[in-house]
């Protein structure tokens, strides 16, 4: 009889999913940001990184915390994981690879107490220096009660999340006393490798964290816009993450901003911009700056510009629409006001014609080519953000039919929208529906004509932030479309 950790893992494996993971990673099937983990790869892939052997050292030698593991101590860096479960063997998370493999979370409650490390390794069969690596990146997180599982559960892991929340089971634990279910439910990271899990912990895995190459091609020095006590502004690059993803908080600008600074203590972020979006951003170095600048933002008092880069004449003015309430791309909008959407404003100071970017411009930067018909010349667009909604420069560019360049989740909802002006159901156009269902199928074929999020740098660039009156201001540097090269 195969132990309890593999009956478990069987079971449970990708499977129970509750409302806390209930985004786009769940609806459309865990597609991207959930991504990539790194196989054994081979000395010929290894020329291709274009990266010093200096580089993969600087981050692989930071030793993780499995001293105590007692697993961690009989193993070596290059053992590998069994082939019997179809994944590909795994050695460690670095050197970084420049794809994303498909995704895999692993969701299990642990059944025997143990180290977390320990009892990872032994469940998913995965090498203690890889997990250990997982835990350093930020993905693994744990909750001391199983949240409740989805509509989709079989009858078999709903029988193993009822014997676990049992109340006669559940008083017997010391570790959730005072707390309520839902508290206990509620998720952490692990951050230490020697952290002891209890019986009935539940564990989510992401085996696979999303990687960000881009991040080990970058001077980060020549990317600091200023540096004071309190925070450091930074020109970000595209097909980066400000502050890290939910599987991967190492690879973001944060932390190698911190390292190439030679900071002790990480910078904090203050605030977002999209992955595929360069520009200004402003990273704490103390907890106190961090407060007082979301307070600032709150207060409407932090001024942002952007330039964007639009496939189409973009008319200057107030643009307004409202922005449905729901946390998954693509962003919809509507031009009319609808009960609970999010006000969407931002002010087009001025829009000028410039040609559009030479082939070998985009080849440099990434950007693709989403197949817009029309490339002769682009429209470089001035924008005072006044609201601040994500991806709300993208989304109420393409609500009027000028897409950002090389946004490859919107070009495509535009162009569809040009070949059947009457598919936007949120559209001034629209038309009644005959049922609540049909509307909804309608706002699911919409959803479907959009494109997948970009990979690299779309035309679109915070170019300016500033504070206290102007006080502090702060440019970023030219955008990648204005560059020379032909």
């Amino acid at each position: 009889m195969a132990p309890a950790p593999a009956i478990f893992s069987s079971v449970f494996s990708n499977a129970l999913l509750s409302p806390i993971w209930a985004s786009r990673h769940c609806r459309n099937a865990l597609l991207p940001p959930v991504a990539l983990a790194s196989v054994l790869t081979s000395a010929s892939d290894h020329k291709n990184h274009h990266r010093s052997r200096k580089e993969h050292c600087w981050v692989v030698r930071r030793k993780a915390s499995i001293a105590h593991s007692s697993i961690a101590k009989e193993v070596t860096a290059t053992v590998s994981s069994s082939p019997a479960h179809g994944y590909p063997e795994y050695d460690r998370l670095l050197p970084c690879p420049f794809q994303n493999q498909s995704p895999r979370v692993e969701h299990h409650v642990v059944l025997e107490g143990g180290l977390v490390l320990d009892w990872i390794s032994k469940a998913l069969d995965l090498p203690p220096l890889f997990v250990a690596d997982l835990i350093r990146f930020g993905a693994v997180h744990y909750a001391l009660v199983c949240p409740k599982p989805p509509p989709t559960a079989t009858p078999e892991q709903i029988q193993i999340y009822k014997e676990v929340t049992e109340p006669s089971v559940l008083q017997k634990r010391s570790s959730i006393k005072g707390k309520t279910v839902r508290e206990a439910q509620k998720t952490f990271r692990v951050t230490d490798a020697n952290q002891f899990v209890e019986a009935g912990t539940y564990l989510r895995v992401h085996v696979h964290p999303k990687r960000f190459p881009r991040c080990y091609e970058i001077d980060w020095k020549s990317r600091i816009i200023a540096v004071t006590s309190t925070y450091v502004v930074l020109d970000k690059p595209a097909a980066t993450s400000v502050g890290g993803t939910i599987d991967n908080i190492e690879e973001c600008c944060a932390m190698f901003a911190s390292r190439a600074l030679g900071f002790d203590t990480p910078l904090r972020t203050t605030h977002q911009i999209d992955n595929c979006t360069e520009g200004c951003v402003v990273l704490a170095r103390t907890k106190d700056f961090c407060s007082e600048f979301h307070a600032m933002i709150r207060e409407k008092t932090v001024k942002k510009l952007y330039l964007a880069l639009a496939a189409a004449p973009v008319p200057v003015g107030i643009i307004t629409h409202y922005m449905r309430p729901v946390n998954i791309a693509p962003r919809l909008v509507s031009e009319d006001i609808i009960g609970g959407w999010h006000l969407c404003q931002l002010e087009v100071l001025e829009c000028k014609e410039v040609m559009w970017p030479a082939a070998k411009v985009m080849e440099t930067h990434n950007v693709e080519d989403c197949g817009w018909p029309f490339k002769k010349v682009a429209y470089e667009c001035k924008i005072n953000l006044l609201t601040g909604k994500t991806h709300q420069i993208r989304a109420q560019f393409a609500a009027i039919g000028a897409p950002i360049v090389g946004d490859s989740m919107y070009i495509p909802s535009v162009m569809a929208k040009m070949a059947n002006p009457s598919i936007n159901p949120f559209d001034r156009k629209w038309k009644e529906y005959a049922s609540e269902d049909e509307k909804m199928a309608a706002i699911e074929q919409w959803i479907a004509q959009h494109g997948k999020e970009p990979n690299a740098a779309i035309g679109l660039q915070a170019s300016h932030i500033s504070w206290d009156d102007g006080t502090c201001s702060y440019e970023a540097g030219a955008p990648w479309w204005r560059s020379t090269d032909q």
